[in-house]
């Protein structure tokens, strides 16, 4: 053991120098999506429910969702009184529109609900006009001309808030 620090600066001088970091690409984007993710979901309030498109550079886009503390259990909720009520897509893009917080950060853009506001116009029956319904089934109808394909309703469900809706595939 050295005894005084020359002795110790000498040790550290003959001891192997540690190389560089070696960094190697990988063709997942995953963790550093969810990294990103994570540190814009800690500048948003609680209870806040976050769309989040990352925007790729061939064109092409991934989309994550995230909630902020106590956003999982309310946005559930929400999910819940709204298809209780029979809401439906044209409900989901009526009220979202209501209290969307768009920003962008890089490649990403943000849309960001406070969920409370979302929980009181569901819990006071606010619902989307009937040009805005209409607006809907006339884009689905157009799709299904496109592509050849009758869509499966004009009415499509509600898109949800929380995790157990938005992880439904169908």
């Amino acid at each position: 053991m050295p005894t005084n620090v020359l002795e110790t600066l000498d040790d550290q001088a003959s001891a192997p120098a540690a190389g560089p970091i070696v960094l190697t690409p990988s063709a997942d984007p995953t963790p550093v999506e969810k990294a990103v993710a994570d540190g814009i979901a800690a500048d948003f309030d609680p209870e806040t429910f976050l769309w989040l498109t990352f925007h790729r550079p061939d064109g092409g886009a991934r989309i994550w969702y995230a909630w902020t503390a106590g956003g999982h259990p309310l946005g559930d909720r929400v999910d819940q009184l709204a298809t209780a009520a029979g809401y439906d897509a044209a409900d989901w893009l009526h009220i979202s529109d209501r209290h969307q917080l768009t920003s962008t950060r890089g490649r990403v853009t943000i849309w960001a609900y406070p969920l409370r506001p979302v929980l009181a116009d569901v819990q006071g029956g606010v619902r989307s006009p009937e040009d805005r319904r209409e607006g809907v089934r006339r884009i689905l109808r157009k799709a299904g001309e496109l592509t050849g394909q009758a869509p499966r309703t004009l009415t499509p469900r509600w898109l949800g808030f929380g995790p157990a809706f938005t992880a439904q595939k169908d």
